[in-house]
């Protein structure tokens, strides 16, 4: 048994829709920008192509956790998204293939200290603390799931207010193309959550804010900031 001079931290794990063993995290994957009109809404062009960044296993919020409002900001944004959970790994998997690694899915947000980003990406540095910081990924429970990826509605609401609403097959990358074009870049691992971006309609939330989310045959997810 190896020793370990301080106690290792408990794996993030998600829980697993009518299941009750759940699903273990590795890491987060972050897919940015792409939904067209989301990129042309926060300022790219067309022809920019989506990217990837990451936040950390821990960043996540599980369902039914309140989320709290995190230090060092004044602009706190929603952003809802479709997340694939990976059951199986590789590297340069082929399109073809890609959708054999996916485990189920599930409806999460990528929660951004957007006043932290904009000083960010003006001065060309990291995103990392308006990205990673403490539940800066809410998720719901993971869907098994196997056959074509979700292609159905997508929508987020702040005290029943609608704020985003789009279809998840308005992607300019689509799932399979994610994971291989994220395949080599890193070699993929069961454990492993890659959330595909968000649609247009991004804004701030508040505390005592209610805000709700869901992917259209996937699942919704609840959570209110304080």
């Amino acid at each position: 048994m190896t020793a370990y001079v301080l106690a290792p931290p408990p794996v993030p794990a998600v829980p697993v829709l009518g299941e009750d063993a759940r699903f273990p995290v590795r890491r987060i994957l972050c897919v940015g920008r792409n939904y067209a009109a989301h990129r042309r809404e926060m300022g790219g062009d067309d022809r920019d192509p989506p990217f990837f960044f990451a936040k950390p296993a821990d960043a996540l919020a599980l369902p039914g956790a309140d989320v709290a409002y995190p230090s060092a900001t004044a602009d706190l944004h929603h952003e809802i998204e479709l997340v694939v959970a990976l059951g199986a790994g590789g590297a340069d998997v082929p399109v073809d293939r890609a959708l054999d690694l996916v485990f189920g899915y599930g409806v999460g947000f990528d929660l951004t200290r957007r006043d932290l980003q904009a000083v960010a990406k003006d001065k060309g540095h990291p995103w990392d603390a308006s990205k990673g910081f403490d539940q800066s990924a809410p998720i719901s429970a993971i869907r098994r799931w196997r056959g074509p990826a979700p292609q159905g509605r997508i929508s987020a609401t702040v005290n029943g207010q609608s704020r985003q609403d789009a279809l998840v097959s308005d992607m300019i990358w689509n799932v399979a193309e994610i994971i291989a074009q994220a395949s080599k870049l890193w070699a993929l691992a069961p454990g492993d959550l890659i959330f595909t971006g968000t649609p247009e309609g991004v804004g701030p939330i508040a505390r005592g804010d209610q805000v709700e989310g869901a992917v259209e045959g996937v699942g919704e997810l609840s959570f209110r900031v304080v």
